[in-house]
């Protein structure tokens, strides 16, 4: 009897495994984030462009976060991690970032935001038509470039040299140091090239640059120093030089000059695009958006602290003044 009662409950149990199972809920897809630097306010852009298509953080998508806090060279095995994992999407940031997810694999879909041409970078076929598995938001590059000096030019007028920051960790650092020789050549300037791939070794190129007797500084559109703001403003009022960024929080937290794409839109596009994929959409359809609109943002005072007057032609064109 005993046993009889047994074998009734425990097929009883059995029978309801099958309803518990399948009212447990379905797995959340995860999307890999992959960036040189940590920034808040980029994630922060990433996670907006995701709720654009449906998609909460923690709710109907989980994120899986991969920093390289300037150390680039961990950037493939942080790649190789997140593959591993595994994750439905991949955004990157940068564009050493988004090559270390490019080998990292060749079929988990890759959504970038890099400087550049990404065709001439070698990311996607075409930009209409990328094929493969990445696509993406791409920013200007030399264009950038050949404004920042322009702009410097009119700030500091008798300057015979500039300098350019870059970081040698990035990607493509060689490519973008020729690109600004030309363009100083074709200006009829000198370029002093300095480097920092870590904040240690941003003072001693902030004091190469006032030892060399450069009149102004440009800097690259690289994460690290994007990420490093707040040293370079610092710097760049201690030995005083006027320094013009592509990022437009640099000089509305206290740099001289800002003059590039934000940075920000650009990777709530990136969020848009990765929950579009999670929709089944393929990066191959998806064409490479550019974000050509540019901003120039000044800050009268920090301009008046380095003693400089901006000019009224350079004010009225600004999108923004930091009064």
């Amino acid at each position: 009897m005993r046993r009889r009662q047994f074998i009734a409950s425990v097929g009883g149990a059995a029978a309801t495994w099958p309803l518990a199972v399948s009212a447990q809920p379905p797995a959340i897809p995860v999307i890999g984030y992959l960036s040189s630097a940590s920034d808040e306010s980029r994630v922060e852009a990433f996670r907006r462009g995701l709720a654009e298509t449906g998609f909460a953080e923690n709710r109907t998508v989980a994120i899986e976060y991969r920093f390289a806090d300037g150390h680039y060279d961990r950037l493939p095995s942080l790649a190789a991690d997140l593959v591993r994992r595994p994750v439905s999407v991949l955004a990157t940031s940068g564009i050493t970032a988004t090559r270390a997810a490019k080998a990292a694999t060749a079929t988990i879909p890759i959504v970038f935001n890099t400087g550049g041409d990404p065709v001439e970078l070698g990311l996607v076929a075409s930009l209409a038509r990328p094929g493969g598995n990445l696509t993406g938001v791409a920013t200007l590059g030399k264009v950038l470039v050949a404004k920042q000096m322009e702009l410097l030019h009119e700030l500091v007028p008798g300057a015979a040299s500039l300098a350019f920051l870059v970081n040698p960790s990035n990607a493509v650092a060689q490519a973008e140091t020729s690109d600004a020789q030309a363009v100083a050549r074709a200006r009829g300037l000198a370029l002093l090239v300095v480097e920092a791939r870590s904040e240690r070794e941003l003072e001693p190129a902030f004091a190469a640059v006032r030892r060399q007797g450069a009149g102004a500084l440009l800097m690259q559109a690289d994460p690290f120093l994007s990420g490093a703001r707040d040293a370079l403003v610092a710097l760049a009022a201690r030995y005083g030089v006027a320094t013009v960024s592509p990022f437009l929080e640099f000089a509305r937290g206290g740099g001289l000059l800002s003059y590039g794409s934000s940075v920000t839109d650009a990777l709530r596009l990136v969020g848009t695009y990765s929950g579009r994929i999670l929709k089944a959409e393929k990066p191959a359809d998806l064409p490479v958006q550019q974000a050509v609109k540019v901003e120039l943002v000044v800050n009268l005072a920090t301009a008046k602290a380095l003693g400089l007057t901006i000019p009224t032609a350079v004010v009225l064109r600004a999108d923004e003044v930091v009064e």
